[in-house]
């Protein structure tokens, strides 16, 4: 399915003309994305100035949004939106981003509107612009909410990201760990979104140096994990 024959969600697509008109409005600088959630492999549906990240039509999710679509917003608190957060691009770009997410009349998230402004040229002149240049993250709900997020032009890279920063957490090389630590490493990839994605099984495995039936059985296990910590106390 192509991007041309996929539907896509009518309230996503409403906003396309505000993404072109927010593009023209704030400049060259100013990225602007639409994302539609029903192809996280391709759900950048339209963008504007996607030389900011180096993205276009067609190119998937990013990690950041996955996480909030697969826990049903930003941060612990759930939150619809996140504002003045700081990224950084491939190229060394300091990025200063926004994004909102999208939801149905069910209240169900279909898409995502993101900013991404580069502000490298603006940061030479820090003390002048210090108010605009505020990007320590700011969040209405959840102050300790820090986004990480990866553009990417393919999403096995975002993919990747995620599995590899779970193994960073874990702190331990690969070859010397045990089921406990591929079973926690399995549950930060899963609490992140990345089962979400077509293909992460395999990737997983070859990651962990195990084989597929051992991470559905992990899955398994950290499934199990949450019921029972969800059970109400007796």
């Amino acid at each position: 399915m192509t991007l041309t024959t996929r539907k896509i969600h009518p309230i996503v697509k409403s906003l396309i003309p505000i993404v072109k008109t927010i593009g023209l409005m704030f400049g060259k600088n100013c990225e602007v994305v639409l994302h539609d959630f029903s192809g996280p492999k391709n759900s950048i549906i339209e963008i504007e100035n996607g030389h900011v990240t180096g993205r276009k039509v067609g190119d998937p999710i990013t990690d950041f949004a996955l996480v909030a679509l697969k826990n049903g917003g930003f941060g612990e608190q759930k939150d619809d939106k996140v504002l003045n957060y700081k990224t950084k691009t491939k190229d060394g770009k300091i990025i200063k981003s926004c994004s909102v997410l999208v939801k149905d009349e069910n209240d169900a998230i279909v898409g995502c509107l993101c900013l991404n402004y580069d502000m490298t040229a603006h940061l030479m002149f820090e003390k002048l612009l210090n108010g605009f240049c505020n990007m320590a993250g700011t969040n209405a709900k959840d102050e300790n909410l820090k986004p990480e997020e990866t553009f990417a032009t393919d999403v096995s890279e975002v993919l990747e990201n995620i599995m590899s920063k779970a193994i960073e957490e874990i702190n331990i090389p690969v070859s010397l760990m045990q089921k406990e630590e591929n079973l926690r490493v399995v549950e930060i990839v899963d609490e992140k979104g990345g089962f979400m994605i077509k293909g992460s099984i395999d990737q997983m495995a070859k990651k962990l140096n195990v084989s597929r039936f051992t991470i559905y059985n992990y899955l398994e296990e950290v499934k199990a994990k949450k019921i029972k910590h969800n059970e109400p106390t007796r």
